[in-house]
This record gives structure tokens, sequence and C-alpha cells, in this order.
């Protein structure tokens, strides 16, 4: 029987095994992560995570390179899908690139062959003879993978291709608790992985390293392994083994924190609810206190109003019997029955006419409905935005109620602050009088020119668009010249007589004329050239020309 023929029967017996072991194998390092199954070509992905060839292959790729300028679409045949991709790992979720070749280049886990074998060995009580297949199986070959009877074992041995094959007893096996094999080239069927090709980072069989690798440097696997296997165990011992020492000891930390964390929350939440049982509590509290005083003030004013309504009534009572007398004496009465009474009825008349208080009881009971909305008062007035140093300027506040309407009463606090926005102790006191119908009228006088914060408050509350900005200009300045067509003709043709204009004449005269250099071509003023009548003067920006020296030479 030929060694493909004895691998193909080997392949059945573990499809049989795969299939029993998918619903009840215990989690093991046998079993591949993603179908549950025992590992059928395992392959390690680049961060260190096994799973079956297939199962990496219906991974959806993550991304996919761009081949040729190109990029290849998810829905690509196989080969290209896999190919030069990115995949995320079922175990890490990393993102991890597949080499050009596609899952069959990554490189292949014998360790976790070994656990399959040793799985497959040890789960079946009667091992059969996987050649054929009638007797049980009481040896093993390393090199096939095949489990062997007596009969099929001493053929395997007359076998020219298997002679050298190492065949080891089942029971020996099953007692090490662990199967090791030797790792066989997929190229040359049979031939074991002996050599390590320096140049390629590549383990070789002894035809690979007479065929492919023949210009290569080539050393036995048993005298590179010292050098390699000390690379990986300096990098675990020296810098993995420190770093996941600690952390280790950082999630400790973590989890401590975590801990921590969740008592501090616990703590404070339930010291919030500490805190808003007692407020609730105050609260309450509070309005008990308040609904006693309301009730309290209703009693006492109901009181009074009771007193006044029987005052009243006496009062009215009194008056209408006065007046039915007097009306009936005058209607009905004669002369002398009129005269008569005369006394005593004036006397009651008066008496009723003169009468302004009740028992000199002050009347109380009027109920105000109207309140305040901030919203809807008004600044009214020039003086709220613009005003003029060391002159006095006023705005008014109308207060409205909800609805817009003017109050139609005072008393409301008002609070008014006048403050310069540069300098901050710069304040300017403010006079509110109130008008007693809903307005109320704030004068000021400024000290300083600037942009000024105006504060308006009702109630300890700004109104709306409070704090305006109220800008103060200087004083106004008046012009200290006249305004006139030239300095020639207002001075009378001094040549000494200058203008604020700047203009000249030729002749030597210092001042202007009409239609010469520097004339503003229409009146204007002569101390600061300004040619508006009605303006401030500029005098200040005249230069080195003296505004005294203006005047003078004006005036003459």
């Amino acid at each position: 029987m030929s060694l493909c023929k004895e691998r193909l029967v080997h392949e059945e017996k573990l499809e049989a095994v795969f299939s029993k072991s998918n619903g009840d194998t215990k989690k093991s390092k046998a079993v591949c992560g993603v179908c549950s199954r025992m590992y059928r070509d395992p392959k390690i992905l680049p961060c260190l995570h096994t799973f079956c060839a297939d199962c990496i292959r219906q991974r959806e790729p993550f991304s996919a390179r761009r081949v040729n300028g190109e990029r290849r679409s998810p829905e690509d045949d196989t080969h290209r899908r896999d190919s030069g991709s990115t995949i995320l790992c079922p175990e890490c979720d990393s993102e991890v690139d597949l080499p050009p070749s596609g899952v069959d280049g990554l490189t292949t886990d014998h360790l976790a062959l070994d656990e399959v074998f040793a799985e497959t060995l040890l789960e079946d009580c009667r091992v059969l003879c996987d050649l054929c297949s009638d007797s049980d199986a009481g040896k093993r070959c390393e090199v096939c993978g095949v489990n062997l009877c007596d009969f099929c074992s001493q053929a395997h041995r007359r076998q020219k291709r298997t002679s050298s094959h190492s065949i080891q007893s089942l029971q020996e096996l099953k007692s090490q608790g662990r199967l090791t094999r030797p790792v066989l080239c997929s190229l040359h069927p049979g031939q074991e992985l002996r050599l390590f090709c320096e140049p390629c980072d590549l383990t070789v069989c002894l035809e690979c390293a007479a065929t492919f690798h023949r210009d290569h440097h080539c050393s036995s696997a048993h005298e590179v392994i010292s050098h390699h296997g000390d690379r990986i165990r300096d990098l675990v011992v020296r810098s993995l083994r420190p770093r996941l020492g600690r952390m280790e000891e950082s999630l400790r930390h973590v989890d401590t924190s975590q801990e921590a964390l969740q008592a501090r929350a616990d703590t404070l939440a339930d010291e919030i609810r500490a805190f808003a049982r007692s407020y609730a509590s105050a609260v309450e509290a509070h309005c008990s206190s308040l609904l006693r005083s309301l009730e309290d003030l209703r009693s006492q004013r109901r009181n009074q109003l009771h007193l006044q309504k029987a005052q009243l009534q006496q009062a009215l009572s009194d008056v209408r019997g006065g007046v039915n007398f007097a009306e009936r004496l005058l209607t009905c009465g004669s002369d002398t029955e009129i005269l008569s009474a005369k006394g005593v009825t004036m006397r009651r008349l008066m008496n009723l006419e003169s009468a302004g208080e009740v028992q000199g009881f002050p009347v109380v009971g009027v109920i105000h409905a109207k309140t305040v909305d901030l919203s809807k008062c008004t600044i009214q007035g020039e003086g709220g935005e613009r005003g003029r140093e060391g002159q006095r300027g006023e705005f008014t506040l109308v207060c409205r109620d909800s609805s817009g309407e003017q109050m139609g009463r005072g008393g409301d606090p008002v609070l008014v602050s006048i403050v310069h926005k540069e300098k901050k102790a710069c304040s300017v006191e403010a006079a509110v009088v109130d008008k007693g119908d809903g307005s109320y009228v704030v004068s000021y006088t400024p000290a300083e020119a600037g942009l000024y914060s105006v504060w308006v408050c009702v109630k300890a509350q700004h109104v709306q668009g409070s704090p305006f900005v109220l800008n103060v200009k200087r004083k106004f300045r008046c012009h200290l010249g006249i305004f006139h067509c030239c300095s020639f003709c207002s001075s009378g043709g001094v040549k000494e007589a200058r203008c604020g204009c700047t203009g000249t004449m030729p002749g030597g005269f210092q001042g202007c004329g009409h239609g010469h250099k520097g004339h503003p071509g229409k009146p204007h003023w002569s101390c600061c050239g300004s040619v508006v009548e009605a303006s401030e003067c500029v005098l200040h920006n005249l230069g080195s020309v003296s505004p005294r020296g203006h005047l003078r030479t004006v005036e003459l």
C-alpha cells in the first residue's frame, strides 16, 4: 500500500473523530476556538493565535490591499480574497496581515497537531488499524502518523520508503500524555524537516536543501536550535516575563481602583440621597411655616376687613337715613315744618358730611394684582445710550406687567449702578425719582468720558437688556475763531493773519485767499479749518500752530 493511500485512510479516520468531537469534546489545546472542533490544518496568525485554515479563510477581510493600483473587493474569489488582505483575529481582535500566498503561507502549528493526535489516541478505547481497519492497532508510525496492527507494522517496515520510520507502542504513547512526531516536508512527503536555511530563515528537508536551497547555507536543526532558541528564551525571560509581571500588577491595581471607585461612588450616592432627603424635609418644613404665616395674615386681614365692612355698613345706614329724612322733609313738609326741624336736620347732615374715618380705623384690603415682568420693562430716553462729559443726562425706566401695560403705581425697589468699563474705580452716582405711575427717572452727571456699564435692577434682578452700554463723549468744544470765507477778507488784508485751513496766498500773505493754494473752496472756521458750521472745534489737531496765534491774527 502506498504512502498516499495510508494518509488517505488516516484522514478518513480523523474525520470520523472530528465529527464525534464536534459536540462533546471539552475545551482543550487541540480544539479550534472558531469551529469548536479539533484542529484541521492549524495555522498560526502573526498574533500567535492558532485556528483551522478553513476557519481563517471564512473570515471576512477587514481591509484589502491595493494590487497593481487596484483595490480588491471582498466579493472576489476565495484565493484573491484571502491573499494579501487584512483580517481581524477571532481571539484578540488584532488586525493581522495575511501573506501574499494567502492562508497557505501561514506557519503550520505542529504543536497543535501533536495535541490533536494525542486527543485522538486517548479518546478511543479500542483503536483500529488505519491500514486494514480490521485488527486492533497496537503501534503507531511517528512519521506517517497512522495507527498500525502487528501485521501492518511489519509490512510498513518492509517497504523501502517507510523502512526508516520510527514505530512506537500505543501503550507507551498513552502513558506519555503528550504525543510528539516528526515534522514532515509539505513538498516531499516522508521527508523530515531536519535542516535550517539561514538566508531563507526556513526549515527544510534534505531534498529541499539539495534542490531549492543548494546555494544557501543550511545547517542541522540541532546545531542552530541553541542559538535561535536562546534568542526566543532571552526575549521571554529578560523582557516579556518582567513586563508580564508588571502588567499583571497594573491590572491588579486597576481592579483595586475600580473597587475603590465603586465604593466611593456608593458612598457619595448615599450622601446625595441623605442630602436630598434632608433638603426635602427642610423645604417641607419651610413650606409649612410659610403656609402658617399666610394663614395668620389672612385671618388678620379678614378680621380687619370684616370690621371695616360692619363700620361701612353702619355709616351707609346713617347716611341713607339722613338723606331719606331730609328729602322727605323737603318734599312733604310745609315751610313751618321745615323751619322747625332745620336745626336738628342740619346738625345731623353736617356730622355725616364731615365724617372722614370710621372711628379712626384706616381702610385696608387694597389688592395689587399686577406684578413687574422684568422682560417687559423698557428704557426710554437718549440718556440711556449717550452722554456728555460734565453734563447732566437722564433716562426713564418704565416698569410693565406681563401683558406689557405700565404698572400704574410706584414703590418698586429700583437700583441703578453706572461704572466706567476701563476704570473700575470711576463710578457715577445715579439719582432715581419714583413718578408713582410705574416710571422712574434716572439722572446722572459723568465726570469722565468713555464707555460705561449701566446696571438697572428691579427687586435685585436685571431688567431686559441690562447691563446697558453708555457712551459718554467729551465736552462739546466750541469754536474760538470765526466762520469766514478767507483770512484776507476777514482781516482786512493783513499779511500776518493766518487760518486754521493752512492755506496761503502769494505776495507774503500767511493766510488763505479765494482760489489760492490750500483754500477749502467754501466758508470755514478760522480756528480749526472745519467747513461745517454746526460742528465741534478740532483745534487740538492743528499741530505746531498755536490756537492763540490764530485768534490774535484773525481778530486783527
